[in-house]
């Protein structure tokens, strides 16, 4: 009997999420039991010095493609690529130089609401990356001779239409977090995702990663999946059961 793939991503997502839920119900007790009121601040920004590409936002994401050479069937062609390719065994001619500058991110580590510090994994869950063009009035003298603006970013090629391998471009991401009320809840002064807002995570995250497995595996692996999404729930609900005897002998 073939198990179909779809089902065995779906049950890992599901043993996965009740696992979340376990955790995440060690620790209810919320400080005020109230829903935030007011909207999420970031009182420093974040700011890439290397090209002083700043934000108020709750991130900040830098990302590098470079032009370079790629093997296709008997031959080779030219791509933009985000992480350097492997030319060691390619044909003379055909080497890909090394990547200047690499792909970065920061995290807004002051983000706060109504007052209390946001635990950074609400930001890393629930915050949406979108595109947005800098100012680079900034741009240091150094970078301002090898980088012009290209479209939203940065491009070191002379002519865009016509890279040349090694030349770069740049683009930058900025977090935004959509309204948190009912996805986070106030823990030991601090905003953390709910069971539920962690569990629905979960299962979005699981269902945009599934992995497509080769006809004779998906029936192999179904023991080892389902084996360690049984784990997760057990840890969690022993934490559980755990926390609460030390919060009873209290």
């Amino acid at each position: 009997m073939r198990f179909p793939r779809a089902a065995l991503a779906l049950s890992f997502s599901c043993a996965l999420a009740m696992g979340a839920v376990a955790f995440g119900q060690t620790d209810v007790r919320a400080d005020t039991g109230e829903e935030p009121l007011g909207t999420p601040q970031s009182a420093k920004g974040l700011r890439d010095r290397d090209f002083g590409v700043t934000t108020r936002q709750f991130g900040l994401d830098r990302q590098v493609e470079m032009y370079q050479w790629r093997a296709r069937g008997d031959g080779y062609t030219q791509v933009w690529n985000a992480a350097r390719i492997d030319s060691s065994g390619f044909a003379p001619g055909h080497e890909n130089p090394r990547k200047p500058i690499e792909n970065r991110r920061w995290w807004a580590m002051d983000a706060t609401l109504d007052g209390h510090p946001i635990d950074v994994n609400v930001l890393r869950t629930l915050g949406q990356w979108r595109v947005f063009r800098p100012n680079f009035s900034r741009l240091p003298a150094n970078l301002a001779a090898s980088f012009q603006p290209e479209g939203d970013g940065l491009g070191s090629a002379e002519n865009p239409l016509e890279p040349r391998v090694g030349d770069l471009r740049i683009h930058w991401r900025e977090l935004h977090l959509p309204p948190l009320e009912g996805k986070v809840e106030l823990r030991e002064g601090r905003w953390h995702l709910t069971p539920d807002a962690a569990q629905a995570a979960l299962s979005a995250a699981s269902a945009s990663n599934a992995v497509e497995l080769p006809a004779d595996q998906d029936r192999a692996l179904l023991p080892w999946l389902l084996g360690g999404a049984t784990v997760v729930v057990v840890v969690g609900l022993v934490w559980r059961r755990v926390r609460r005897r030390r919060e009873a002998a209290r």
